[in-house]
């Protein structure tokens, strides 16, 4: 589909919300959509492909035959002077021996050279030609294919790294929401545990010092909360950027990161490995391929071209005036013209071995690559089976620091615990969310970078009508 038709669909479903100052949520499939049809990165990638295929056009367009009409235009300033020594009839148009004597004698200078040509000269008409036996040529055209396969690549890439950037812009958001939730509520239950003290000190069962001790506890979350209003306020601003949004639109994430738990183990077990989508993999396979047949192209230096050349002209040529006493006569000629090489002081053979050296280099330069994208994915597979058994533990730390701080809540409450230890659990539980949030992000974040190392994000399902 191409990309006007996917943005005018995002623009009408978008657009309520674009002129709306609340904020709006949206979905990740929303976010990638939006980024996939308006991201400068994208088009630009796009039109690399079309540029590519005009290219190719150029090239099949010198396999065609060539036209050209030019005219040219020459005043004679000085005409050439001719003269002729014939047997038996002495010096035509020139001075003997004895006429030069004669000529000095009488002090004169004789001269009766013959001058050729005319004033004015004039000439114009087409010249054709087509080549008939041009093997680099035709060998130019496979190259121009190889280039537009790998500016497709090139495109297909960057979709991916979007998609990569996208999702983990999205992920930070809901990073830093989920946390500033967190923070928020361990700011309330300070709140609320200050007012408690003040209505105690009210009825004399508490003392100032209590009031002044969950005061200042309150007041220290104050600026984590701001920082954490930056945090939104930066992944949001990230998010419109690889979107193409307007800074000033207001977006939300529409899910939560505890929502990504419960299918966290099914997509674990259907991780496949196979890195054969990779880009950086293909691409390498792809330069290599078009400097294989840039080495057939200088092979193809030592083979003859033939050529077919076609003339057809008027020429005038008068004396006086320019601009009269024209007389066109035309004229034409077909040919011919057949180049073999034979010595350039060993330009061909000296590009022949840079070439076989270069295409030589980019098999150890995959061989490499190979090795180190399977390493990588190793490592990537790894780390998030540790993210997972993190997110389970990080799970079972918040019910238990959860529970723990009912009952310390509940003890608080008929004096049977005192405020540090209240707010120990309060800090526990803060933290304990705080860390499960962090693993479930890291999780997330790292299966992103696992599917940009594969190359096997599902661009289609963003990309496709509705």
């Amino acid at each position: 589909m191409r990309i006007e038709r996917v943005f005018a669909v995002l623009t009408a479903g978008l657009m309520p919300m674009l002129l709306t100052a609340e904020p709006k949520t949206v979905s990740l499939d929303e976010c990638l959509t939006i980024a996939l049809s308006d991201n400068p990165t994208v088009k630009i990638a796009d039109m690399e492909v079309e540029r590519l295929d005009y290219s190719k056009r150029e090239v099949i367009g010198q396999l065609l035959p060539t036209i050209d009409f030019g005219a040219t235009y020459s005043r004679m300033l000085a005409k050439q002077v001719m003269y002729m020594n014939m047997d038996g009839f002495g010096d035509m148009g020139g001075n003997g021996n004895d006429g030069a004597e004669e000529n000095s004698r009488a002090g004169e200078k004789k001269d009766n050279g013959i001058k050729m040509g005319l004033d004015n000269s004039y000439s114009l008409g087409f010249q054709a030609s087509l080549p008939l036996i041009a093997p680099q040529l035709w060998k130019s055209i496979g190259v121009s294919d190889t280039q537009i396969l790998r500016s497709l690549e090139s495109a297909r890439q960057s979709r991916q790294s979007l998609v990569n950037q996208v999702k983990n812009a999205y992920y930070t958001l809901l990073l830093a929401q989920d946390s500033r939730k967190v923070i928020q509520e361990s700011y309330d239950m300070a709140a609320l545990t200050n007012r408690t003290y003040q209505q105690q000190r009210e009825a004399g069962a508490a003392s100032d010092y209590d009031v002044l001790r969950t005061s200042v506890a309150m007041k220290n979350i104050e600026p984590e909360i701001v920082q954490a209003d930056i945090a939104i306020k930066q992944a949001r601003l990230q998010l419109l950027i690889l979107m193409g949004l307007d800074s000033n639109f207001e977006l939300e994430a529409a899910s939560q990161l505890s929502d990504y738990e419960a299918s966290m183990y099914e997509t674990v077990l259907s991780i496949n490995p196979d890195y054969s989508g990779n880009s950086d993999l293909r691409l390498l396979d792809i330069d290599s391929k078009l400097l294989k047949q840039n080495l057939d192209i200088q092979k193809l230096a030592f083979v003859p071209t033939l050529a077919l050349t076609a003339n057809y002209n008027w020429t005038s040529m008068s004396n006086g005036s320019p601009f009269s006493n024209f007389r066109w006569n035309p004229y034409s000629t077909i040919g011919v013209t057949l180049s073999v090489p034979i010595f350039h002081g060993g330009q061909r053979i000296n590009k022949v071995k840079q070439a076989k050296i270069q295409y030589a280099e980019t098999q150890w330069q995959r061989e490499n690559l190979e090795r180190s994208i399977s390493m990588q994915v190793d490592l990537a597979i790894d780390n998030i089976q540790l993210n997972v058994k993190q997110i389970a533990s990080s799970s079972e730390s918040v019910a238990e620091a959860d529970s723990a701080h009912t009952i310390m809540e509940k003890s608080f409450g008929i004096g049977a615990a005192s405020y540090l230890d209240l707010r120990d659990s309060e800090l526990s539980l803060t933290r304990a969310r705080l860390a499960y949030y962090q693993a479930i992000y890291n999780y997330l974040v790292a299966g992103s970078n696992l599917e940009l190392l594969l190359g096997n994000a599902p661009i289609e399902r963003y990309t496709s009508e509705k």
